[in-house]
């Protein structure tokens, strides 16, 4: 028989034991509801306060590899703050985050003058205060972004976040060269996290979640979707959509692809996305010869410059070959946003320096001013401009005639010639040429639409993947920065240099 007295000793202890985790319940709760509760206020004690508490000191570098994660509500409090912020604040707290939680700079320069001293010692010494050194460059709040990737959501916040810092960047908000760091630090981890070996493929059909067809809708980028049925048709026969995804975003596509299966490559957009008679057709394998890219879209704002869509590209190619190992045909049909605005900009500076009939020969000239009925003395090339700005040229079919050999040769020139630091301005032909493309054909009256006259003059260009030269052509444009083109397009250039006397 147990005694009065150990009986009472042993129910004392349940009684401590059952209060003490009711206090823990209650602290537990208490800290949850902090995490999730809306602050107070933005006053900069509150953010100087959070900050404090969420971005821990660097653990030295004998015990980086034994300090334990932080508790997940830290990084839940900071996800639930800064989602909470307006702008301004967001952009405060950025800042302050970059500047004060960034790198030791008086541990690097301290590593750096022992790893000069190191110099005369053995390797092994030099290699251990070289790695000294690499760890000492980590941001403080590197920490805090790799803890938050393992939350659930994290990873998608974290794009959120650098989304936010390239708006910032962009809208020279802030020039400190703490938000660049930042933003390089964002890119890094995203691109580790972004790598082509943990995406996946998916092709997007009919049957796919309805969420994800809605974003396919409302991401596409290129040609907008009018309507459920457009929809259906681009996900349907003789037509293929693909997109990456990521297991820590699911339901999101990150990177779309659309790509058209047609007899020939096509050079014009509306029998692309405005033609509906295959519908509900069954594909005739004999009618597929090429695969044409009509839009790819990056979805994440946050993801930029991180390297997914000429992966795609390429794991589509593969796709498609397995499905159909004849198809030897891969080009896209790609619009040229900025041609416009480039030409409206070359004819104001041409004019400006009295040069304005080097671009048109005199011949052409006398045209621009017929179809226009320009007024006596009217410069020609602001008559040029005005049709360019207006885009009044698109609804006549005598103006349409009168500048296509001249729209032609100057976008050739604008595609080929006009450059960035060696590589091509115009960002798609940057984007297919650094995966090796060749700018193939430009193609008249390719898009119709306001959109298209406006952007690019209505004008499209194919770039095209010839699969045994495309890892050539990216080595010679990546390292030499050379352009390939086709004879179509190094004819139009050598016109447009002939008459602008270049």
């Amino acid at each position: 028989m147990i005694s009065n007295r150990v009986n009472w000793a042993v129910r004392s202890s349940v009684r401590c034991w059952r209060q003490r985790a009711v206090c823990n319940v209650a602290l537990e709760a208490v800290s949850v509801s902090r995490c999730f509760s809306a602050p107070s206020r933005r006053g900069v004690s509150d953010m100087e306060e959070l900050l404090a508490r969420v971005v821990v000191p660097l653990p030295s570098y004998e015990t980086r590899d034994k300090s334990p994660p932080p508790p997940e509500t830290v990084c839940l409090e900071f996800m639930h703050y800064y989602r909470s912020l307006e702008k301004e604040d967001k952009l405060d707290i950025l800042t302050k985050l970059s500047q004060e939680y960034g790198v030791d700079h008086k541990m690097v320069s301290e590593l750096s003058v022992k790893l000069l001293d190191a110099q005369l010692r053995d390797l092994a010494t030099i290699l251990q205060v070289e790695d000294r050194l690499r760890y000492s460059l980590t941001p403080r709040y590197k920490q805090l972004l790799s803890h938050i990737s393992r939350v659930e959501g994290g990873v998608k916040f974290l794009v959120d976040i650098r989304a936010d810092v390239l708006e910032v960047m962009s809208l020279k908000a802030s020039e400190s060269p703490h938000i660049r760091e930042l933003n390089g630090a964002l890119k890094s981890l995203l691109s580790e996290w972004f790598s082509v070996g943990l995406l996946r493929l998916e092709r997007i059909t009919w049957q796919s979640p309805c969420e994800v067809l809605q974003k396919i809708s409302q991401y596409e980028a290129v040609h907008p979707i009018r309507n459920w049925t457009d929809l259906k048709r681009r996900v349907g026969s003789y037509r293929r959509c693909y997109a990456f995804t990521h297991a820590a975003m699911p339901g999101e596509p990150l990177v779309v692809l659309h790509v058209a299966l047609t007899e020939d490559i096509s050079d014009n957009i509306q029998s692309i996305v405005r033609e509906f008679a295959t519908l509900d057709s069954e594909e005739d394998v004999n009618k597929i010869n090429s695969a044409i890219f009509y839009s790819i879209s990056s979805t994440q704002a946050g993801l930029q410059g991180v390297e997914l869509g000429n992966y795609l590209i390429k794991r589509v190619v593969r796709e498609l070959q397995s499905e159909f190992p004849h198809l030897t045909q891969f080009s896209s049909l790609s619009p040229i946003p900025g041609f416009s605005s480039w030409l409206q900009s070359l004819l104001s500076q041409y004019r400006k320096e009295g040069r304005g009939s080097d671009l048109l020969s005199e011949q052409e000239w006398r045209e621009v001013q017929q179809v226009t009925d320009s007024s006596p003395g009217t410069p020609a090339a602001d008559s040029l401009r005005k049709l360019v700005i207006t885009s009044e040229w698109a609804r006549s079919e005598r103006l349409s005639t009168v500048l296509e050999p001249v729209l032609m040769r100057l976008c050739a020139w604008y595609l080929y010639g006009e450059k960035r630091r060696g590589y091509a301005l115009n960002p798609v032909a940057n984007f297919h040429l650094q995966n090796g493309a060749t700018i193939w054909r430009l193609n008249w009256r390719a898009d119709t639409s306001p959109r298209g006259v406006a952007n690019s003059c209505g004008i499209m260009v194919n770039y095209r993947y010839f699969l045994n030269k495309t890892s050539k052509n990216s080595s010679l444009y990546l390292q030499n920065k050379v352009v390939t083109a086709s004879e179509q397009v190094l004819g139009l250039v050598s016109q447009f240099q002939k008459n602008s006397k270049l």
